[in-house]
């Protein structure tokens, strides 16, 4: 006999918790599900030397665990569907150099709103700002997954960061109109414009920015840094042949050419790790539109020539990477190196995809603390040379 509606429910599974303990508002019933609808308040406590690094749940995903997370101590989740419960707990001498303005909304084009959250170290001022763009096949995933790595990348004190979210590709935002690779390249131009703008209340230089970013975020990064002159007001594959970015969010008072120019001087590094930089891999993403419009949101087309503008790049790839291969990195940097482009590309041994990913569960912390911290602290050199 099917269940109506109401008389729905939905089992939760509570993950083991280390360093500290979590409560439930309503407990957990003792058959272990909630009615359809019920909004359960989480409480996390760590303990002592500890600290919440998130409450989460998790549901089955594109590549395995999907989290849901709230980077802060409370979070109410409504049970519409089997979720797994948890908490994340780290040391907390590992955040007591950083503060953080948490989902600081810079537009929001369609359903979902776009934010990003700053790391400052304390006391920070006027330093450069490195913007992190998250990967997860530009389908999945949000800015929380990149805080292990903003948090290494502001220890030491020199960098502001600024960990950026943007729009699904297609409708998976639940837009009714799909978006494209273009679409997403102009919410982190968005997103830069917005960090410029209020870099001074972060303790930001916003003369002085270096981008980086994993996988979908590799190639976005990578695109932050060198499509630059494709910024404008002419629309994406409106007219034949004509492929201009308008930024999702504009200062009030500028244009887009005032934006382009700004961000021309800048932006003077990037850091794109394991990323996709060429059109060949681009062209699913742009139903409807010529070839010519995946070349147009292909990085590895456009370098510019070092006599024209610098942009030095820090690439890395996981040696057991199965996504990215190596081949398409080297091809990538040795483009770069043919228009007299600094580039440095470490292949880092033993690593597979997404190592510099920080998730609440024990594999990813571990492989992060293997491979990201050494490798974050590398990419923080490269920054530190050409920022300063």
């Amino acid at each position: 006999m099917n269940l109506s509606a109401q008389d729905e429910s939905f089992s939760i599974t509570m993950d083991p918790v280390k360093h500290g303990s979590i409560t439930l508002d309503p407990p957990v019933p003792e058959d272990g599900k909630y009615p359809a609808g019920t909004v359960v308040s989480v409480v996390a406590t760590p303990a002592d030397g500890y600290t919440v690094d998130s409450i989460y749940y998790s549901v089955p995903g594109r590549w395995g665990a999907m989290y849901h997370e709230s980077l802060t101590s409370e979070f109410e989740i409504t049970f519409d569907q089997d979720k797994h419960v948890g908490a994340s707990f780290i040391e907390a001498e590992e955040v007591a150099h950083v503060s953080v303005k948490h989902n600081i909304v810079y537009a929001q084009p369609g359903k979902k709103p776009l934010k990003y959250d700053a790391y400052s170290p304390k006391a920070a001022s006027d330093l450069p700002i490195i913007v992190i763009i998250h990967g997860g096949g530009w389908a999945t995933n949000n800015e929380d997954v990149m805080r292990g790595l903003a948090r290494e990348l502001t220890k030491g004190g020199k960098f502001v960061v600024c960990s950026i979210d943007y729009r699904w590709v297609g409708k998976l935002d639940g837009d009714e109109e799909p978006n494209s690779i273009a679409n997403l390249i102009e919410d982190v131009f968005g997103a830069i414009a917005h960090i410029m703008e209020h870099a001074k209340e972060y303790g930001g230089d916003p003369s002085r920015i270096g981008v980086t970013g994993d996988s979908a975020g590799g190639h976005l990064s990578a695109s932050a840094s060198i499509l630059i002159e494709k910024i404008g007001t002419n629309g994406f594959g409106k007219s034949e042949g004509v492929y201009e970015f308008s930024p999702t969010y504009l200062p009030s008072g500028k244009s887009a050419d005032d934006v382009r120019n700004e961000m021309l001087s800048s932006i003077k590094a990037a850091a794109p790790s394991y990323g996709v930089f060429a059109a060949d891999r681009l062209k699913n993403f742009m139903k409807g539109l010529p070839d010519s419009a995946a070349e147009a949101t292909a990085p590895q087309s456009h370098i510019p020539d070092v006599s024209v503008r610098s942009v030095p790049q820090y690439l890395t790839r996981g040696t057991n990477d199965g996504l990215i291969t190596d081949k398409k990195v080297s091809a990538f940097a040795e483009a770069l190196k043919a228009k007299g482009q600094v580039v440095v590309y470490d292949q880092v041994d033993g690593a597979g995809h997404a190592f510099f990913d920080w998730k609440p569960a024990d594999r990813e912390k571990a492989t992060f603390k293997k491979y990201g911290v050494p490798y974050a602290a590398k990419m923080k050199a490269f920054f530190e040379k050409h920022l300063y």
